[in-house]
């Protein structure tokens, strides 16, 4: 019996050393099976679902008429979500374009004005140089005519001194001829030849005196000429002169033409901004999604830029995932992701977007400042952005601000 129990000793110390190797074996197999399923993909649980928002708010004030929504209802690109009471809008358009008119009218007989006056600015003016140069070539003959007086004046002057010379010779001839008559020294011929001569004389000076009598007359009247034409000149001038002042007139008016047509302008801006005011009454969607965020009522008085409701499109939403800064080595565009979703439990695939440019404590609120002398290491998170491939059965199902659970597929 003794030996029995030896030799069965040894054989049960065998089978269970086997049996130990084995499970080693196994569990070894084990976890390097699982290291190489684990090692080509990096999974974070800290990822949620991401999507566009559609703020809604009133552009324009006033009372709320209807509202044609209701929570978590879908709605199309440009269906019509609230309607403000439009009737105020509508006077303000109204006054607006009695405004427009206004201007327009009053731009319209400034214009008139405009021609009107450039026409007759440039009738004067052209008339007054006209006036003016005649004036100067009234000026410029009286001038000559004086000249040709005052030479003729000269000439008879010149007779006149001829003649008085010639009369003094005769009247000296003639009185000592007379002694000599008288004493029949000389023949009484001779004697009427110089009386006749002295007569010449006398009547050759009258002519002459009349002749610059004469020649001083005409000279007086080029000189009345003269001054008239001086005169008509001065006139001329001054009349070339206001005239010459029209165009600034003109182009003073031509500014007022502008700054009416600048009203006209602004008018038409006010009525464009009138007519946009009564569009924006009809508050529409501009996107298509799921209404949510509703605050608005009916009677509600609302003023611009105040939030209405909000509206989500469930066909653009994505994930994002804050991977630890350790995991991003081996993530890169374009590859494959799975992303369980906690509400439903199960997965739906994507393919990584992009990496953002910094870390999510670099974008919060107040970032830590290392600098102050606080530093402690802390693995910083990087969002990774994740879209979700299409036609997927829970894709519409998806709303923003979901967990998940993202896996990227690193081989």
């Amino acid at each position: 019996m003794a030996d029995e129990s030896l030799t069965a000793a040894p054989g049960g110390l065998r089978g269970r050393a086997r049996w130990l190797v084995a499970g080693g074996l196994i569990v070894v197999a084990i976890i390097v099976a699982a290291w190489i399923h684990l090692s080509g993909r990096e999974t974070t649980d800290d990822a949620q679902i991401d999507g566009h928002i559609a703020p809604i708010a009133a552009k324009v004030g006033g009372t709320i008429q209807r509202v044609l929504v209701r929570d978590n209802q879908e709605v199309k690109q440009g269906d019509v979500l609230v309607e403000v009471d439009p009737r105020d809008l509508q006077v303000a358009l109204a006054r607006a374009e009695a405004d427009l008119a206004e201007a327009r009218a009053a731009a319209q007989a400034t214009r008139s004005g405009v021609s009107v006056n450039s026409t007759m600015a440039s009738s004067q003016l052209t008339g007054a140089k006209a006036e003016r140069q005649n004036a100067e070539a009234g000026v410029d003959l009286a001038s000559r005519d004086i000249e040709a007086a005052q030479a003729s004046l000269a000439s008879a002057q010149a007779r006149q001194r001829e003649a008085e010379a010639n009369l003094t010779r005769a009247s000296k001839d003639k009185a000592r001829l007379e002694a000599l008559v008288a004493k029949d020294e000389v023949s009484h011929q001779q004697y009427d030849l110089v009386v006749a001569t002295e007569q010449q004389a006398k009547a050759a000076m009258e002519s002459a005196q009349a002749a610059v009598v004469l020649a001083q007359k005409n000279i007086d009247i080029m000189q009345s000429r003269k001054a008239q034409a001086e005169g008509k000149l001065t006139q001329a001038s001054s009349s070339l002169s206001a005239a010459s002042t029209v165009p600034a007139q003109v182009t003073a008016i031509e500014a007022h033409a502008s700054s009416a047509d600048a009203k006209v302008a602004q008018q038409e801006a006010v009525v464009a901004q009138a007519k946009l005011n009564v569009e924006y009454a009809t508050v529409r969607a501009p996107v298509g999604g799921m209404v949510s965020r509703k605050s608005v009522e009916v009677g509600q008085i609302v003023q611009p830029g105040q939030p209405l409701m909000a509206v989500v499109p469930l066909e653009q939403v994505w994930v994002t995932a804050n991977f630890k800064e350790t995991q991003l080595a081996a993530i890169r565009p374009g590859q494959t992701a799975s992303i369980k979703v906690d509400a439903y439990g199960h997965a739906v695939q994507g393919t990584v977007d992009s990496i953002a440019a910094a870390t999510g404590a670099r974008f919060s609120l107040l970032p830590p400042e290392n600098a102050s002398g606080n530093f402690v290491k802390v693995v910083q998170r990087v969002p990774v952005k994740i879209v979700i491939n299409r036609e997927q059965d829970l894709q519409r199902m998806l709303r923003p601000g979901m967990s998940v659970e993202a896996t990227v597929y690193t081989r």
